[in-house]
């Protein structure tokens, strides 16, 4: 499946006639609007670099993948590419018929010939693609609280690809990547993953592997969907071009990869050279625990330290790509350098800053020294990551009916707006239902639809800067954690549990709603008749009998100033 770097890759876009036909014909067709991890998946199928893959797979693909790493014709490939979809569009579909894809904005962009209809089981599916069926990886949380529970396979036709606005001239397909090298006549190139900043480190990683491997470097950042809490792709990309004379520019070049990862760790190794053989790419630097997602549940980390590196080596001459393997670089005080750790003795001194230590620092305002990082990219992040009582956030409380929250929440927003200094805005369970989501009845959907909503409002005013303060039932776990990941994104979440007693809200009960409940007259009642899911770890956790409003919310204002989200500047 290998072509050398310089040959043209096919891709799957028709015809600009055939387009404009496909496009009219699309108006007639059942119309699935794509999700940013679709959207993704698409454009790097149309341009080329996902080949061999002629569209989203099939179930003998899917199942192929799953169990061998293989497509049914035999090719390697990891990840599974699916179209997920819900209930009610895929009752609408059957094999043989033909969908428009279409962006968020509605312009279609592929039609796709369904071939399969499946419900996958998406318990297999995170044991033999993730390792584990565990939900602190956050492509597990997704494959089961966001993800369609149907998948539609079948080719597609490529019309265009989705319009980005933003860096366009670092931005490149395959086969112009490719048309790059050949005009430059470089033959052979590194790719450099990241979805991170580039330190120090990275600069003296990279320097290594391009000699090492006698090759050309390509910067090739991932912009597309990353692990949740990452530095978004806009500060990333300035942070690069800030630091891309460092690098000599006859023989480097930075292009952006509109990928959604999958922090797959060793599959999502291998994966990420066959999408990089597909560019054009002869070499590829994988480090230590590439596309690791972290810890799971149990603190432990996903994958091991080299399994990536060790999956990649078994597969390298089938996926095309030269494994510059790396381990972790650290920087020696007594030499003044960076050097993989393995060649440091024990009387060195090894100078290191974490990712969490880096977060603290920009969060307090203090030094971050020049052998960490560059003052280009400090610059950049401190531009989007002010001092963490200059940033916006989120209060979210949850609790029963009657707990107390809305009571609290009011109070927190008096004494907030006492101390000033940014907006404060209360999104009350209540009031947002009344102008928000006043069509919406009070089934499990409906009520996730209606938490979703306050979130998106509550992420929309952290990354302005404000605060937000909520206070629904939600009672739920998952669409509590897909709350805190759209607002973390952006800020500080924080959530407090109003761990008021079943038997205290029914005493306090002013309207008998908890009567009307186990009367039967109120279905789907929450601690009654529906399930309350506790939060494990909220960040606070209240208990409001015997004690005063007042000293509620004291109780946040007191972890807000731990937390450093409020306090003199």
């Amino acid at each position: 499946m290998t072509q050398p770097n310089h040959a043209p890759i096919r891709e799957l876009y028709v015809s600009p006639e055939a387009a404009e036909t496909l496009k009219s014909d699309a108006g007639r067709m059942p119309s699935w609007d794509l999700t940013p991890r679709q959207a993704c998946d698409l454009e790097l199928l149309m341009n080329g670099g996902f080949f061999p893959l002629r569209g989203f797979m099939t179930q003998a693909d899917y199942d192929g993948v799953l169990d061998d790493m293989r497509l049914s014709a035999g090719y390697l490939w990891p990840m599974p590419i699916t179209l997920d979809v819900s209930h009610d569009f895929a009752d609408g579909v059957e094999p043989g018929q033909d969908i428009a894809l279409r962006d968020a904005e509605g312009v279609v962009l592929a039609i796709m010939s369904v071939t399969d209809k499946f419900s996958p089981d998406k318990s297999r599916e995170a044991v033999q693609v993730y390792g584990a069926d565990d939900q602190a990886h956050p492509s597990v949380h997704y494959l089961h609280h966001v993800a369609g529970p149907v998948y539609l396979g079948g080719p597609i036709k490529g019309i265009q690809p989705p319009m980005h606005y933003d860096f366009r001239g670092r931005r490149d397909s395959p086969n112009e990547l490719r048309a790059h090298f050949r005009k430059m006549g470089w033959r052979r190139i590194v790719a450099f993953q990241t979805r991170n900043p580039l330190h120090r480190a990275h600069q003296e990683l990279t320097f290594r592997a391009a000699r090492e491997a006698q090759a050309n470097l390509l910067i090739h950042p991932v912009v597309g969907m990353t692990k949740p809490g990452d530095v978004d792709h806009f500060t990333r990309v300035r942070c690069y071009e800030a630091v891309l004379d460092k690098y000599p520019h006859a023989t480097t070049h930075l292009s952006l990869l509109n990928l959604a990862m999958r922090m797959a760790g060793p599959r999502e190794a291998v994966w990420h050279g066959i999408i990089r053989r597909n560019h054009g790419l002869t070499h590829m630097i994988v480090g230590r625990d590439h596309a690791g997602p972290g810890k799971n549940s149990k603190g432990q980390d996903f994958y091991g330290p080299y399994a990536a590196q060790e999956l990649f080596r078994q597969h390298q001459d089938e996926i095309g790509v030269e494994m510059v393997d790396f381990q972790h670089m650290v920087y020696v005080q007594e030499r003044a350098q960076y050097h993989p750790e393995s060649e440091v003795s024990a009387a060195e001194t090894v100078l290191t800053i974490s990712g969490t230590e880096l977060r603290r620092r920009l969060r307090e305002g203090l030094d971050i020294p020049e052998w960490f990082s560059f003052p280009e990219v400090v610059e950049q992040l401190r531009r989007t990551s002010p001092a963490r009582s200059r940033q916006g956030f989120t209060v979210f409380f949850t609790g029963l009916s009657g707990s107390g929250k809305s009571t609290i929440a009011n109070a927190l927003l008096v004494k907030l707006m006492e101390l000033g200094g940014r907006p404060v805005t209360l999104l009350d369970g209540d009031v947002v239902r009344k102008h928000l989501s006043s069509e919406l009845g009070f089934s499990k959907e409906h009520r996730d639809i209606n938490i979703k909503r306050i979130g998106y409002v509550a992420s929309e005013i952290t990354k302005n800067g404000g605060i937000a303060i909520c206070a629904p039932i939600a009672p739920y776990a998952a669409t509590r954690r897909a709350v805190r990941d759209m607002i973390e994104d952006h800020g500080a979440f924080i959530e407090v549990h109003v761990a008021t007693s079943v038997e205290e809200c029914e005493r306090r009960d002013r309207k008998g709603l908890y009567a009307l409940a186990r009367a039967g007259k109120i279905a789907e009642f929450t601690g009654i008749s529906d399930p309350y899911e506790v939060p494990e770890a909220p960040e606070l956790r209240i208990q409001t009998e015997g004690y005063d409003v007042d000293y509620a919310a004291q109780q946040v204002l007191l972890k807000l100033e731990q937390m450093g989200l409020i306090g003199a500047d």
